[in-house]
């Protein structure tokens, strides 16, 4: 087949440029680990002769060459840990490292500003998310700056996500990921891209990684507004046990516990049983289970294996979103429903093995396998009466599908023309079988009639190749090109015309700079084009047009300490879109709605007050616009025009831990003539904790100040039962009002 000729081409190319690079260099290398040997991304370590530095990867390592003979002095940084110093000699040979860091005062003096392209801001660590009010793993996505979530079908279904001035739905414009599985699902019963995080507990985040913009050649498909990329515990720490209690008979039980420890192996099991009543009328009946599991094994002195098995399941009941005028004419409260049997039911195993080797010339190659089993069942109703007035617009969106994956990276630091060079390599697939997608016309979940019925299958082969030139101690230039090829087939179930297949490939260049000025201030110039695929549905019905349209960003800021305990990031930026997607729940597709516009300005701010005490602050605004439409007609509907987040955070050394925070989101068109206006909210939240070295004992709030606010809006066209028109209005469902909860966790 041609699609396989070209992916065996683009391997044996990437294999061979690999080879190439396989030559030593005096060096320095190693890996930053914590105190228990669980690999730290994002650490600094700076050189003190030359006053280099780098960030660790995702694997803690790092690499500085060519370096001459002799002694050079060492400091390794992490928030939360105490800075290391060591004194190394360099010799013929390079010179590895394994730099174990102790857990210390949290200090921004220990945050460097350096001229590597990674930033330290842009990685959330356990500490970080320990001292926010977290539920699931989806709530952790608030803490990406600028990024906000809204949960609007009780509790099981994924959050809507808006980050950058887009409405990203459930994840059409942001890549999500897991340990290198992509969360994303492509050709999804209720949306492009939906991403669902609620298969992930969050004991077993060991960081978060993200970053905004299209500038990243080892992110490909929904990476335009930016990507976010989880990375699980290797490890446990500790053996632990948690039971938690609070506000709508809410209640979860969590534990870990390490089944194998020796000298080259460890393996662990955690679980999760979540249940809750909801503050809606209608009861959520919300449960929630999650297995997580993992194995390593150190097969050599420079091979690693981990594996490892997830499962997960989830049902609920919910309220949907109700129309304005239902609640102003006191048909229902604000937590009430039209149709109260809506809602459903979800479930996710996950499954990979991954190899990563250390090759002699100081090279890492990783190669990763992955499988997932997913099955997706839920009812809505949108418009009401609408369409049927007799038994409702109720609907069923089904979804199972296998997904299967294949990932190979090489990463090397070498020497060109006796500069720096790291070399950043990639290939892999991802293939879609999915048995089952499907809209159908329901009343009291039971079926009606077929709207849509289908099979559909979609490949995705890619590549890409990502070099970083240290052109100096200073300057860096990153420049890379990334290959995607699709395939995408649908079978119709209800059309005489069954079956068809489409193929379509794009590629994306990468341009990036970044200098650091002194060791006070670091800029960056990031430039680069990415893509978000369409439905496979779409794909086909329209013979391959738009459905890879691209998106062209550039960003331009920096990184300053202002004072040793003051730290900021600002960036101003734009992004286009050859086509906007609009998703259309009724109609089951989604649908091109023609090219737009961003810019827009992000301000992040880190500052110790108190050895004891910080604050942090993150504010985004945007003009998001459609282009080729009429001034006051071209707005594009819900997507955020500011946003902010901030709080004041206590870190003590006896134990005692809390936070008080806000977010806020404000006013924003809900349609494109800006006549119907989806407000905004301001909600504090707090949490405060005690830990000891064998329990911890916390408590949480949210809504501090019970505040009553809309958490989803949509302009939506409906029909009350007892109406004879229909009316254009804004659809909601409520927020969180004020909601307590206790936790106890026993280590051991």
């Amino acid at each position: 087949m041609l699609f396989m000729k070209r992916y065996a081409t683009l391997y044996i190319v990437f294999t061979l440029f690999a080879v190439s690079h396989c030559f030593a260099q005096r060096s320095l290398q190693g890996t930053v680990v914590d105190e228990h040997h669980i690999p730290l991304a994002g650490a600094t370590i700076i050189i003190k002769e030359t006053g280099a530095g780098q960030i660790s990867d995702a694997s803690g390592k790092f690499r500085f060459m060519p370096l001459p003979k002799g002694v050079y002095h060492v400091e390794v940084s992490f928030i939360g840990y105490e800075t290391y110093k060591t004194e190394v000699d360099i010799t013929d040979t390079t010179t590895p490292l394994v730099i174990a860091l102790t857990p210390g005062a949290v200090q921004l003096l220990d945050v460097v500003v350096t001229t590597a392209p990674d930033r330290p801001i842009n990685t959330l660590s356990q500490v970080d998310i320990k001292l926010r009010p977290i539920n699931t793993s989806q709530d952790v996505l608030r803490m990406v700056p600028g990024l906000f979530i809204a949960q609007h079908a009780g509790g099981g279904k994924a959050e809507q996500i808006f980050l950058r001035g887009f409405d990203c739905d459930h994840g059409t414009d942001i890549n999500v990921e897991v340990d290198g599985i992509p969360v994303n699902m492509i050709t999804h019963a209720h949306g492009q891209g939906y991403a669902d995080l609620h298969f992930l507990m969050p004991e077993m985040i060991h960081q978060v990684d993200f970053d905004k913009g299209p500038y990243f050649a080892n992110k490909g498909d929904l990476n335009t507004a930016g990507y976010v990329a989880f990375q699980t515990k290797s490890k446990l720490d500790r053996n632990f046990a948690k039971l938690e209690g609070g506000s709508f008979n809410t209640g979860r039980i969590a534990a870990g516990l390490t089944v194998l420890e020796s000298k080259k192996s460890n393996a662990f099991v955690a679980a999760e049983f979540f249940r809750s009543d909801g503050f809606f009328v209608n009861n959520q009946d919300f449960t929630r289970f999650n297995l997580h599991s993992r194995y390593n094994a150190a097969l050599s002195a420079n091979t690693a294996l981990s594996a490892a098995f997830t499962a997960f399941s989830s049902a609920w009941n919910a309220s949907g979103q109700i129309p304005d005028r239902a609640v102003d004419e006191g048909i229902i409260t604000r937590f009430g429903s039209i149709d109260p049997t809506e809602g459903g039911n979800t479930s996710r195993y996950n499954a990979y093995i991954k190899l990563t080797r250390t090759l002699a010339n100081g090279a890492t190659w990783d190669n990763q396998l992955f499988a997932v089993r997913y099955n997706f069942n839920l009812f809505s109703n949108f418009t009401l009466y609408l369409h049927d007035p007799v038994n409702g617009d109720q609907i069923n969106q089904k979804d199972n599908r296998w997904v299967y994956g294949y990932k190979s990276r090489y990463q090397k630091t070498s020497i060109l023309f006796n500069k720096v060079l790291k070399t950043d390599l990639g290939a892999g697939m991802r293939y879609d079988d999915i048995g089952t997608i499907a809209l159908e016309h329901t009343v009291k979940r039971t079926f009606l009639n077929h709207v849509q019925s289908g099979a559909a299958r979609e490949l995705n082969l890619n590549a890409y190749a990502s070099e970083t030139l240290f052109l100096t101690d200073k300057f860096s230039v990153n420049a890379a090109l990334r290959l995607d090829y699709f395939t995408f087939f649908y079978h119709n179930n209800l059309t005489a015309v069954q079956s068809a297949t489409v193929e379509k490939a794009i590629v994306n260049p990468k341009l990036n700079f970044t200098y650091q000025v002194n060791p006070r201030l670091s800029l960056f110039v990031r430039t680069g084009t990415g893509f978000h695929s369409n439905d496979a549905r779409v794909v086909v019905a329209q013979n391959g047009k738009d459905i890879l349209p691209r998106a062209y960003g550039m960003d331009i800021g920096g990184e300053i300490k202002v004072t040793p305990r003051l730290l900021v990031h600002a960036a101003v930026w734009r992004l286009d879109l050859d086509q906007e997607f609009v998703y259309s729940g009724d109609e089951g597709v989604v649908e091109p709605s023609g090219k737009t516009t961003r810019q827009g300005l992000d301000l992040s701010v880190r500052y110790q007050i108190m050895p004891w005490l910080f604050a942090d602050l993150d504010a985004n605004v945007t003009k998001p616009r459609a282009v080729g439409l009429p001034e006051g007609q071209n707005y594009i509907p819900l997507a955020p025009v500011s946003t902010s987040v901030a709080g004041l955070t206590i870190r003590r050394a006896n134990g005692l831990n809390g936070s008080l925070r806000y977010r806020y989101i404000g006013d924003r068109p809900a349609n494109q003539d800006n006549t119907l206006v989806a407000k905004g909210y301001f909600i504090t939240d707090a949490m405060i904790a005690f830990t000891r070295k064998t329990w911890e004992a916390g408590m949480s709030v949210e809504n501090v100040f019970n505040s009553l606010w809309k958490e989803a809006q949509f302009d939506t066209v409906s029909r009350l039962k007892n109406e004879t028109a229909p009316v254009d209005e804004i659809h909601f469902t409520p927020g969180t009002p004020f909601s307590l909860k206790v936790r106890l966790t026993r280590y051991f």
